[in-house]
């Protein structure tokens, strides 16, 4: 029997590595991963639905304004947070067993839906340079509903936007958004590896 699956991008899809990132764009001032932390507390403030990034998630904000506000906030350089901004994109690369596994499950029959917190210009990016977004029946950005995860809206809106059949398989690495997939109805599956979720899938009897 089909089922629908529904996907998070950044950290499932696509690698999201935010202190390797730091630490790469900034060999000299960020020499540790608990100054990469430091540095990443205070530019994404863990991504509350609050937060300066969430704006930018949620398409309230563009790049420029978005950079002036972290460096007011934080005391970072302009420039720092607009070289971040600027090279996250290329940092979010195709996380090879999960491309694989979206393609297992699709040749099985089941459908299959994106859900993710991504900044416009990021989101036209990856659909442009990754051909395996046709795979996705259909796909939600936040910055173009203007809802942002775990907030209970996006998932009623991907409910009234998708031909959802019966408790769709929300996969996600971010507990509080699956918290929140499961209190809309949804299963919820916490990514850890291709590998890990392959197996539970099996486990819940979906077809591979």
């Amino acid at each position: 029997m089909s089922q629908d699956l529904v996907f998070d991008l950044g950290g499932v899809v696509f690698r999201w590595q935010p202190l390797v990132l730091l630490q790469e764009l900034f060999p000299e001032r960020v020499r540790s991963e608990a100054e990469a932390r430091e540095w990443a507390s205070q530019i994404f403030q863990t991504f509350a639905p609050e937060a300066d990034w969430a704006l930018f998630d949620m398409g309230q904000i563009e790049p420029e304004p978005l950079a002036k506000r972290i460096a007011q906030r934080t005391g970072l350089a302009e420039d720092d947070v607009r070289h971040l901004i600027a090279n996250i994109p290329p940092h979010l690369q195709p996380i090879p067993g999960t491309v694989d596994l979206m393609h297992a499950l699709k040749a099985q029959g089941h459908r299959l839906y994106y859900l993710s917190n991504m900044p416009a210009g990021y989101a036209d990016h990856l659909v442009r340079v990754n051909p395996f977004f046709s795979l996705f029946d259909d796909g939600i950005f936040s910055a173009h509903v203007q809802q942002i995860k775990p907030l209970p809206g996006i998932f009623a809106t991907a409910q009234t936007r998708w031909p959802l059949r019966g408790q769709p398989m929300f996969i996600d690495d971010v507990q509080h958004n699956i918290d929140a997939a499961e209190r809309h109805g949804w299963q919820g599956i916490r990514f850890e590896t291709p590998q890990q979720v392959r197996a539970d899938l099996v486990g819940r009897g979906v077809d591979l």
